[in-house]
């Protein structure tokens, strides 16, 4: 049997959900792929990251992530680190070797040409190619501003007016919840913030379906409480 691909949205901690999550999908053998954010604000960051161990995942960068991981380069060089709040420090305080390593291995992006999209962390600028994107367009972007990428939250998303190839698969803006766009599908349902966690499901070769049929490829599971306020 071919395996399926699981593409999951921003989890941030929510270990419980994250198992709920799998049951859902079921047994049958996929690759998983995540979109970021898998750290903080949540209750087990530590459990999340065993689980993305266990299924052998890839893992796109995510903002929090790469916040923990400038705040360890900087200490290491010896110069000011960014600030982190009270749940980012404890969760660098508890990381281990094996969870920093999972940090280490997330990507920029992923493509997989064989369901014809790619998958990031919030956004692209389509202006330009994937290998020329800026870490901070694929890692914090939200909307345009001035026809600019920005990481401003505005209530249309840069992903309603993307057009072309290849579809786009993202996190990162829970205040939007669940967005199925033409060419765009943004998976971060604000599981965190007592929404849902919802993942991208695609049998092997599929591609995303059209906007009215794409919700039948979608596996999402309740948060079992609200955890952080946005």
């Amino acid at each position: 049997m071919e395996a399926r691909t699981v593409i999951v949205g921003d989890i941030h901690g929510c270990a419980a959900e994250l198992a709920a999550l799998r049951s859902a999908v079921g047994p049958a053998p996929a690759r998983w792929i995540f979109v970021g954010d898998l750290v903080a604000r949540g209750p087990d960051t530590l459990g999340v990251l065993s689980q993305v161990r266990e299924l052998r995942a890839e893992v796109v960068l995510g903002n929090h992530e790469d916040r923990l991981l400038r705040v360890r380069a900087a200490r290491e060089r010896g110069t000011k680190p960014p600030h982190l709040g009270p749940s980012h420090a404890q969760v660098y305080q508890q990381l281990s070797k094996v969870d920093w390593a999972v940090l280490d291995a997330m990507q920029a992006y992923i493509e997989l040409p064989e369901h014809g999209l790619v998958v990031v962390h919030a956004g692209i600028d389509p202006r330009t190619t994937l290998e020329d994107q800026t870490l901070d367009v694929l890692t914090r972007m939200r909307s345009w501003d001035e026809g600019e990428p920005s990481d401003r939250f505005r209530e249309e998303s840069w992903a309603a007016s993307y057009r072309g190839e290849p579809h786009v698969v993202f996190g990162h803006n829970a205040r939007l919840g669940l967005q199925l766009h033409p060419c765009a599908t943004g998976l971060d349902s604000a599981c965190v913030y007592g929404g849902r966690l919802s993942a991208l499901v695609l049998e092997a070769g599929e591609r995303p379906r059209p906007v009215s049929e794409r919700s039948s490829q979608i596996v999402s599971v309740p948060a079992a409480a609200r955890y952080f306020s946005i």
